[in-house]
Formats: structure tokens, C-alpha cells, sequence
């Protein structure tokens, strides 16, 4: 049993760090809310940190929402077609979903660099950017791999399972 417990940590590993950064934005915004207007002395620093908050919580929630069937998607034009073509229609979005995420890390891949040789870091806290943005090649990764997940898995959009539960 525990095994299991930590298998599904590691594989909610995503879920959890997007979490805790998404408190420590919504902590950290608070708190620079009333050192400003309490005290009169905002954070100068804090919008680095919201910046670096809001990049992490996007891409490592990426992949899970993926997993859990929480991405925008409009099913309702392939659900009236034939299964066959239903089938058809899964492989080809599933070759589009892999061909952008594939084309997007490559493209991230090039841009971490770029921020690697360049040394480019925050003006205020000197935070890297390539930290900043080094979880969206990892992101891209999982995001493929919960995509098929789901897809093997036959996970539904909440939208869908709301509609078929009535």
C-alpha cells in the first residue's frame, strides 16, 4: 500500500508543484497588497516573482490537465460522426496534439538556450531566466505522455462525462 501512495505522488508530482507555487503566488500577492497599502512600502521585487508563479503553475498544470481531461476541446462535431470515423479523427488529432508539442519543445529547447549563453537574468532578484522557463521543455514531455494516457486510459472531458451521466 505504500508503494501505491508513492506512486501517486510522483505521478501527481505536477498537480503538487503547481499547488504549492500557486499558494505562494496567492500568498505573496496578499502580502504585497498590504505592505503597500498598510505600511507604504511595496515589494519592489514581487512581480518577478508572480511572473516566475504564473510561468510554473501553467506548465507543470499542463501535463495534468491532460491527464485528467481538463483541456478545451470540441468534441461535439466528431461525436456525431460514424465510430469509424470517430477512430480516423482520433488518430489525426492525435498526430496534430504530438506534431505541436513536439514542434513547441524543440522551440523551447532553442529558447532556454538563448537564455543559457546570454546569462540573462531578472533585473531586481537576478533570478535566471532559463530557470524561469526550463519546466517547458519538461512540460512539453509529460504533456505527450498524459495525452496518451488519457487517450489509452479513456479519459472523458468533464463536459462529456456531465453530458452522458444524464
Amino acid at each position: 500500500m505504500k508503494n501505491k501512495n508513492k506512486l501517486s505522488v510522483l505521478i501527481n508530482l505536477d498537480v503538487l508543484i503547481a499547488s504549492v507555487v500557486l499558494v505562494t503566488l496567492i500568498f505573496l500577492t496578499f502580502l504585497g497588497v498590504v505592505w503597500r497599502r498598510v505600511f507604504g512600502a511595496p515589494f519592489t521585487w514581487l512581480e518577478e516573482v508572480q511572473l516566475a508563479c504564473m510561468v510554473w503553475i501553467v506548465f507543470a498544470a499542463a501535463g495534468a490537465a491532460f491527464r485528467f481531461g481538463n483541456h478545451v476541446a470540441i468534441e461535439m462535431i466528431v461525436d456525431l460522426m460514424p465510430e469509424k470515423i470517430q477512430k480516423v479523427f482520433t488518430v489525426f488529432i492525435s498526430a496534430v496534439v504530438v506534431a505541436v508539442i513536439s514542434y513547441l519543445f524543440v522551440q523551447s529547447i532553442g529558447f532556454i538556450q538563448l537564455f543559457v549563453s546570454s546569462g540573462r537574468t531578472t533585473p531586481m532578484l537576478n533570478i535566471p531566466y532559463a530557470l524561469i522557463y526550463g519546466i517547458a521543455p519538461v512540460s512539453y514531455i509529460l504533456m505527450i505522455f498524459n495525452y496518451f494516457y488519457a487517450l489509452i486510459k479513456g479519459v472523458k472531458s468533464e463536459a462529456k462525462e456531465a453530458v452522458e451521466s444524464e
